[in-house]
Parts: C-alpha cells; structure tokens; sequence
C-alpha cells in the first residue's frame, strides 16, 4: 500500500524495501527520494523526478552495453528493436509490481485514497530507483539490479523476435564464421515413455558445444543451439548440462 511520508514511518518503509529489492543504500536519503512522488514532496525538486531522468539513461546504456556484447551478430537495426521492447515503460512497470513496488511509495494525501497504483508511476518509481542505486553504488551496482530482472526479458525478446529459432541464428554464424553447418547430437533420455526428457548437443566441425535438456527434442536442440551461441560469443551458457 502506498505510503504517506511521516518520520515515524520513513525508517520501517526504507529498509523493508531495501531488503525486497536486495540493495542496501550507504546514503539511504537517495532511496528516499527515489520513492517519492512529486504529490508527496514538499518541493518538486524533492520528488523522484530529476532521479528518474536519469534513471532512464542509465537503464538504457547497460540495456545497450549488454545487447552490444551478447549479440555481436546483430545489426543496428535489430538491436534498437530489442532495446525499444526491453526498457519500454511497460516493462518498467511490469518489473516495478514484481517488487511491490508501489508499496513504498511516498504520495500525498490526496493520492492515498487510490489502492491501485498507476503503471506510469510505477514505471516511474523504477527508473527513480535505478538512478538512485547508480548514484549511490556506481555503475556497476545499478548493472546488477537491472540484469537481474531484465537479463531474461532481454533473453524473452530475442527468442520472440526470431521466432525462438536459434537453430537458424547459430547456422547464419557457424556458416560464416566456421564454415561448417550444426549438427545435433541425442546424448541422453530418461523420464517415462509419456513424459520424457532429452539431452542434446551441438556439434560443429570438431567442436561438441554444450549439451541442454529439453522436454522434447526440438525444445532441446533450441537450448543447445542457445549454448553454442553463449559459446561461441563467449558468454556464460545459458542452460546447465545436468
């Protein structure tokens, strides 16, 4: 529930949103300003609003620094489209209600009464909060907060925006960098006839990828396809063998 910013609340507020969203402030009066409306503040420039235009910069860069990295094949083009998805205020606002966000906001008493939070301010509150974790920890703290939640919307957006067809996307690459076509290869099964599952790996030329499972054989050669990718761009892999 929204909050009505008083001194004997403030404290309780600040550090239960500090552990739900996993960041502790050295210098808690940034989280404070994070979390309060422009109704709630005794000045506009005591609002959220100045954090969140930055906010929204920084959301964007390190959207764009791990776009830049993670896909090295893609054109401009296909980047922009990814990154307009990624950091959309949809999506700010979908990843503020999954830390309750509006739980914490400070807001006027004219604003109390509405129990539903507004998905614009919501989107608001996080991108405030990811100015604030960034001034307060440096860029490198803020990259954590904001890959945590939207490294698998990023991975969400790509898979959609090839039709999931990473198969395709790792035949482009093989081809033109290794010169060689994928091929799959079935190293596991276990589970009952009805529900079975499936261990497959990539294979290029020599180089055997590593293997996923999948809960049939086409959804296990995509998450192969998918660590040979991670691979070969050099990347963490996405899927664990066991």
């Amino acid at each position: 529930m929204p909050q009505e910013l008083t001194t004997s609340n403030e404290a309780e507020v600040l550090e239960e949103c500090q552990k739900t969203i996993g960041y502790q402030f050295r210098q808690p009066e940034l989280l404070r300003a994070a979390l309060t409306h422009a109704s709630g503040a005794n000045t506009r420039l005591a609002s959220n609003e100045r954090l969140e235009f930055l906010g929204d910069a920084v959301l964007g860069l390190v959207t764009c620094e791990q776009l830049f990295q993670r896909f090295p094949e893609y054109q401009e083009g296909d980047l922009t489209k990814i990154k307009s998805v990624v950091v959309s205020r949809r999506t700010c606002a979908r990843i503020s209600r999954l830390l309750n966000l509006g739980d914490f906001l400070f807001l006027g008493k004219g604003m109390i009464i509405h129990s539903v939070v507004p998905a614009s301010l919501l989107a608001d509150v996080y991108e405030s909060l990811v100015a604030a974790i960034y001034l307060d920890g440096g860029l490198e703290a803020a990259s954590r907060f904001i890959l945590k939640y939207l490294g698998p919307e990023i991975d969400h957006v790509v898979e959609e925006s090839h039709g999931g067809n990473f198969k395709s996307l790792l035949q482009q690459v093989s081809q033109r960098e290794l010169g060689a076509t994928p091929l799959y290869k079935l190293l596991d099964e276990k589970g009952p006839d009805h529900s079975k599952c499936f261990k497959i790996s990539a294979v290029i030329g020599r180089h055997h990828y590593p293997a996923a499972w999948g809960r049939n054989k086409k959804e296990a050669e995509q998450k192969a396809a998918m660590n040979a990718l991670a691979k070969i761009n050099g990347e963490p892999i996405p899927y664990e063998t066991d």
